[in-house]
Protein backbone atom coordinates (compact mmCIF):
# COMPACT_ATOMS: atom_id res chain seq x y z
CA UNK A 1 0.00 0.00 0.00
CA UNK A 2 1.36 3.55 -0.96
CA UNK A 3 2.21 5.84 1.70
CA UNK A 4 1.20 8.56 0.08
CA UNK A 5 -2.42 6.89 0.41
CA UNK A 6 -4.18 8.54 3.52
CA UNK A 7 -6.54 6.83 5.48
CA UNK A 8 -9.22 8.53 6.82
CA UNK A 9 -11.98 7.94 9.44
CA UNK A 10 -14.90 9.18 11.53
CA UNK A 11 -12.39 11.19 13.08
CA UNK A 12 -9.83 13.36 10.21
CA UNK A 13 -12.81 12.74 7.28
CA UNK A 14 -14.16 16.38 7.18
CA UNK A 15 -10.31 18.22 7.50
CA UNK A 16 -9.07 15.96 4.95
CA UNK A 17 -12.38 16.78 1.95
CA UNK A 18 -12.17 20.58 2.89
CA UNK A 19 -8.73 20.47 1.30
CA UNK A 20 -8.13 23.78 -1.44
CA UNK A 21 -7.21 20.14 -4.38
CA UNK A 22 -9.26 17.77 -5.25
CA UNK A 23 -10.01 14.78 -2.96
CA UNK A 24 -10.64 11.34 -4.29
CA UNK A 25 -12.16 9.07 -1.24
CA UNK A 26 -12.20 5.35 -1.83
CA UNK A 27 -15.11 3.65 0.18
CA UNK A 28 -13.89 0.42 0.65
CA UNK A 29 -14.23 -2.70 2.84
CA UNK A 30 -10.87 -5.73 3.93
CA UNK A 31 -13.36 -8.14 2.94
CA UNK A 32 -15.26 -6.82 -0.49
CA UNK A 33 -13.36 -8.67 -3.43
CA UNK A 34 -13.62 -5.86 -6.14
CA UNK A 35 -12.49 -3.15 -3.62
CA UNK A 36 -8.93 -5.60 -3.31
CA UNK A 37 -9.02 -5.27 -7.51
CA UNK A 38 -9.31 -1.46 -7.20
CA UNK A 39 -6.82 -1.24 -4.06
CA UNK A 40 -3.23 -1.17 -6.70
CA UNK A 41 -4.73 0.80 -8.72
CA UNK A 42 -5.34 3.60 -6.06
CA UNK A 43 -1.64 3.18 -4.85
CA UNK A 44 -0.87 3.87 -8.73
CA UNK A 45 -2.66 6.74 -8.66
CA UNK A 46 -1.70 8.27 -5.31
CA UNK A 47 2.08 7.66 -6.79
CA UNK A 48 1.21 9.60 -9.55
CA UNK A 49 -0.86 12.36 -8.63
CA UNK A 50 2.01 13.59 -6.12
CA UNK A 51 0.84 16.49 -3.87
CA UNK A 52 -1.41 18.53 -6.50
CA UNK A 53 -4.51 15.97 -5.09
CA UNK A 54 -5.27 13.78 -1.86
CA UNK A 55 -5.97 10.24 -2.84
CA UNK A 56 -7.64 8.55 0.35
CA UNK A 57 -9.30 5.46 1.91
CA UNK A 58 -12.18 5.33 3.94
CA UNK A 59 -12.79 1.53 5.49
CA UNK A 60 -16.81 1.52 5.94
CA UNK A 61 -16.80 -0.94 8.37
CA UNK A 62 -14.72 1.11 10.44
CA UNK A 63 -16.34 4.51 9.74
CA UNK A 64 -20.42 3.29 8.97
CA UNK A 65 -21.24 6.99 9.88
CA UNK A 66 -19.44 8.10 7.01
CA UNK A 67 -20.29 6.14 4.64
CA UNK A 68 -24.37 6.29 5.81
CA UNK A 69 -23.59 10.00 5.21
CA UNK A 70 -22.67 10.01 1.48
CA UNK A 71 -25.71 7.30 1.41
CA UNK A 72 -22.85 4.61 -0.06
CA UNK A 73 -24.64 1.59 -0.39
CA UNK A 74 -22.09 -0.17 -2.86
CA UNK A 75 -18.78 -0.55 -1.98
CA UNK A 76 -16.10 0.06 -4.18
CA UNK A 77 -17.63 3.51 -4.44
CA UNK A 78 -15.16 6.97 -5.05
CA UNK A 79 -16.51 10.18 -4.11
CA UNK A 80 -14.75 13.38 -5.61
CA UNK A 81 -14.60 16.80 -3.32
CA UNK A 82 -13.62 19.89 -3.89
CA UNK A 83 -13.00 22.40 -0.69
CA UNK A 84 -15.54 19.54 1.22
CA UNK A 85 -18.03 19.82 -1.52
CA UNK A 86 -18.92 16.28 -2.80
CA UNK A 87 -18.27 16.96 -6.88
CA UNK A 88 -18.27 13.57 -8.30
CA UNK A 89 -19.32 10.01 -7.55
CA UNK A 90 -17.75 6.54 -9.50
CA UNK A 91 -17.43 2.89 -9.20
CA UNK A 92 -15.07 0.48 -10.15
CA UNK A 93 -12.68 2.68 -12.76
CA UNK A 94 -9.74 2.59 -14.51
CA UNK A 95 -6.35 4.56 -13.25
CA UNK A 96 -6.68 6.90 -16.41
CA UNK A 97 -9.98 7.66 -15.87
CA UNK A 98 -10.12 8.42 -12.16
CA UNK A 99 -6.92 10.55 -12.85
CA UNK A 100 -8.75 12.49 -15.52
CA UNK A 101 -12.02 13.69 -13.36
CA UNK A 102 -9.20 14.82 -10.70
CA UNK A 103 -7.61 16.92 -13.00
CA UNK A 104 -10.66 18.21 -14.26
CA UNK A 105 -11.09 19.27 -10.51
CA UNK A 106 -7.87 21.53 -10.26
Amino acid sequence: MSDKVQHLNSSNFDSAISADKPVLVDFWAPWCGPCKMLGPTIDLLAEEVGDWASICKLNVDESPDIAQRFSVNAIPTIIFFRKGQRVGVSGMATKDALKAKLEQLK
